[in-house]
């Protein structure tokens, strides 16, 4: 880290497919050395079981489970999405950044009506109104005209959109190939150095 990259992300997994993208990125935060906030919506425990095949019951299994397939630290911070009066909800006490990864287009909805149902909603809009990075990751195709607008409005409001779209320049020979471009890509717009994908080099090996 330097002094312009996030001491603090909060990151949230919401119940859009790829939770992969969620689970690298949280390994790849950890490795940072910077203070996770870890928040799994109800939906997003579903995913993460059915997607990542974690043959387990409830909720604190389920992220126990994550955070082992991560390798993340017990430092890993983690906090129920109904826990309104988790310190992140306040601006005081907010991180210093923000990602809901991946990020359903309901989530996105709420986040850029600021009609808040869960703590990720809550974080994400306290990071626009404290102007502190938000990093929304959608994961959704095709995207209807509602969906493109609640994007739009996101970014109108400070948000960076980031969707779930690989790159094929980067030559990928496996999924996890595709989704550490995903995850770098976020790491990038946080401001970390990234060393999940190798940089476009103008086509020269």
């Amino acid at each position: 880290m330097n002094a312009t990259t996030p001491k603090s992300v909060f990151l949230g997994m919401t119940g859009a497919s790829g939770a992969a993208y969620g689970l690298r990125l949280l390994a790849a935060l950890a490795a940072c050395g910077c203070d996770v906030t870890l928040c799994v919506s109800d939906s997003g425990l579903l995913v993460v079981r059915e997607e990542l095949e974690l043959v387990v019951e409830g909720r604190e299994a389920t992220v126990a489970a994550l955070l082992a397939r991560a390798g993340a630290p017990a430092a890993v911070r983690v906090v129920d999405p109904a826990d309104i009066g988790a310190p992140a909800a306040s601006g005081s006490a907010a991180p210093d950044a923000a990602v809901v990864c991946p990020c359903t287009m309901s989530s996105a909805a709420h986040i850029a009506l600021g009609t808040s149902r869960n703590l990720i909603h809550r974080v994400a809009d306290v990071a626009l109104k404290e102007r502190r990075p938000l990093v929304v990751v959608p994961r959704e195709t095709p995207l209807s005209v509602v969906h493109l607008r609640r994007l739009l409005e996101l970014a109108e409001a400070g948000a960076i959109v980031l969707p779930a779209m690989p790159g094929f320049y980067v030559r990928p020979t496996s999924v996890d190939d595709l989704v550490d471009h995903i995850a770098g890509k976020v790491l990038q717009a946080l401001g970390f150095e990234q060393h999940l994908f190798r940089p476009w080099d103008g086509g020269v090996r």
